[in-house]
């Protein structure tokens, strides 16, 4: 990931409008700041959400609040609570999925 040219950005996210984005259940709730390719996102997934896709792209993800399981569609399982991240970069591994069984809210840069 290369960052832009970019003033210092203040992000009250409370104030960014959200997009809703349904899943193959449930549903994310995004908060965005795009700049050029940069991508940072405050997203919330309902309680048994799965992404309805298999993702390769790069991403750094915390995980703020809430429990996230992610999946390799190599069969590796992954369950991430407050305080965890993960960081893979663009087709770095195997495509990855998301979903939960309660909330989360991530902050991710992508």
């Amino acid at each position: 990931m290369e960052l832009p040219t970019l003033p210092f950005t203040v992000t009250d996210w409370a104030a960014v409008p959200v997009t809703e984005h349904p899943g193959e259940t449930g549903k994310a709730l995004w908060r965005s700041f795009q700049a050029g390719e940069l991508r940072v996102r405050m997203v919330e997934y309902t309680p048994g959400y799965l992404a309805d896709h298999w993702c390769d792209r790069g991403h750094v993800l915390f995980v703020v609040s809430g429990e996230l399981i992610t999946e390799l569609k190599d069969g590796r399982r992954f369950v991430l609570t407050a305080g965890m991240s993960y960081q893979v970069s663009d087709f770095g591994d195997y495509p990855l999925r998301s979903s939960t069984e309660i909330d989360a809210t991530l902050f991710i840069v992508d």
